[in-house]
């Protein structure tokens, strides 16, 4: 069953018992194995964009730094993620919210996952009131020549 807290009177559910720290062998694992990701992030092109690019989002222009660096997001301008060229000339940084619009857009327009468009996008279904606006607001001629009976 459960334990009584004798501060609430309240009825806790079982609880865990706190686990021991690791030993110095499994320490020095956790270490070998924290330092091993750290450098194979090091030479990710994240890390690679991060190091060439200023840290602000090429779409909404905010600046990213601390903390909120992990908002910033490496956008591939092809929509190819095995194209990483060295230079970064594929890559953008984008924020986030910026990434996730971008990448709506392009499925908007029929791609997915890279590949084109099975067939083209169909026009809007919305109705278009003002679609003939532009002829109604034309001038009409006001002098035009009337014949006279004779």
């Amino acid at each position: 069953m459960g334990h009584v807290d004798e501060t609430t009177g309240c009825v806790r559910a079982d609880v865990k018992p706190k686990k021991s720290p690791p030993n110095t062998e499994t320490q020095a694992q956790i270490l070998a194995r924290l330092r091993r990701d750290a450098e194979i992030r090091q030479t990710g092109y994240r890390e690679r964009a991060l190091g060439l690019f200023p840290h602000v989002c090429a779409s909404c222009g905010g600046e990213f730094s601390g903390k909120r660096l992990k908002e910033l997001t490496v956008h591939n301008k092809d929509h190819n993620q095995e194209n990483n060229p060295p230079d970064g000339s594929n890559w953008e940084l984008l924020c986030i919210y910026c990434h996730d619009h971008e990448h709506e857009k392009y499925k908007l327009k029929g791609y997915v996952d890279g590949a084109a468009p099975a067939e083209k996008p169909k026009g809007s279904s919305i109705a278009t009131p003002f679609a003939h606006l532009p002829t109604l607001l034309k001038p009409q001629d006001t002098h035009q020549t009337t014949e006279q009976p004779s």
